[in-house]
């Protein structure tokens, strides 16, 4: 069966909480119709940014099966399903497509340190399982195994394989993927330190699978939009110089930290962390507030405008 290739900016949304640190459904009602307004093209629910290694196997069910019946218009709703072995991954997969999923994005199973012929067959076993469009994000900052370029245009090959997140810092990796020409969308991680997105979008990426789209997602719509003229490359250029800010703060802790902090304090849907998460602390916050000042962020978007990250 022949699936949808998610393009343009790909938002990895947060996890809103309630105070008693169950799930917020309604705040996640409220965020898709709100990414839907503001030019996101597809989420991706519960991936990292989602706290999903935090989350119990009945949360996350709970959470495709509500957040599924929520999709706004013909934005994507994708599904972080990586489980802690392959059979617990399959099972995440059928439960998504069951309930309605437009596709599901996969890494490599956290903290066993596989190498890469050992998640390519992992891979490989999950896009066999079910039909599906499906994604593999290529994550060693999170999980260690780096896939090989090899390995990844041999996933490529699979027609429910439909996108590459990419989050190594070579971008002669990029590079590669991109002059074989696969069947399938080619994106990478927002963050400015691994220094990713103007080359994978110079080399004719596809978009951004980003985080920072949960505070600016019309900016991250410009800056993933695939260059297609000269005007599309001019204004990336334009709008990462202008975000860049906003970008190095999104990742000035780890994932989702800076991102639900700030979002708690403009009065975006967030709650708290997950335990042993912890807020920002105030002077990293300052600097998410300083950003989204000088973007004017509360009037673009009729957000609140915060106090000083101290009081």
């Amino acid at each position: 069966m022949s699936h949808t290739k998610p393009t343009g900016s790909f938002v990895a949304l947060v996890t809103p909480m309630n105070e008693d640190g169950s799930i917020d459904l309604e705040g996640f009602r409220t965020l898709l119709n709100w990414h839907h307004e503001n030019g996101t093209s597809a989420v991706l629910i519960m991936g990292s940014t989602g706290e999903v290694s935090m989350l119990s196997p009945e949360e996350r069910k709970l959470i495709i099966a509500e957040t599924a019946k929520m999709k706004p218009g013909n934005m994507q709703m994708y599904y972080g399903v990586t489980g802690n072995n392959t059979a617990t991954t399959i099972e995440y997969t059928r439960f998504a497509k069951e309930s309605g999923a437009d596709g599901i994005i996969m890494a490599a199973p956290a903290y066993i340190c596989a190498d890469n012929d050992a998640i390519t067959d992992y891979a490989m076993e999950v896009l066999d399982s079910t039909d599906i469009a499906m994604g593999f994000y290529n994550n060693p900052p999170r999980v260690k195994t780096d896939l090989h370029w090899d390995n990844i245009l041999k996933l490529a090959k699979h027609d429910n394989m439909v996108v590459l997140k990419e989050s190594t810092t070579r971008v002669g990796q990029v590079a590669q993927v991109c002059a074989a020409k696969p069947d399938m969308s080619i994106m990478c991680c927002c963050s400015p330190n691994l220094g990713l997105v103007v080359p994978t979008m110079a080399l004719g990426g596809h978009g951004t699978a980003n985080m920072t789209g949960n505070i600016i997602p019309q900016e991250m719509a410009v800056i993933s939009k695939p260059w297609e003229t000269g005007e599309d490359a001019f204004n990336h250029r334009a709008a990462w110089l202008e975000n860049l800010d906003m970008l190095h703060f999104a990742y000035s802790t780890i994932n989702p930290v800076s991102m639900k902090t700030l979002m708690r304090a403009v009065g975006l849907p967030s709650g708290p962390l997950r335990s042993p998460l912890q807020p920002a602390k105030p002077e990293i916050l300052q600097k998410g507030l300083d950003a989204f000042a000088k973007l004017g962020l509360a009037q673009k978007y009729g957000l609140s405008v915060p106090k000083a990250a101290a009081e």
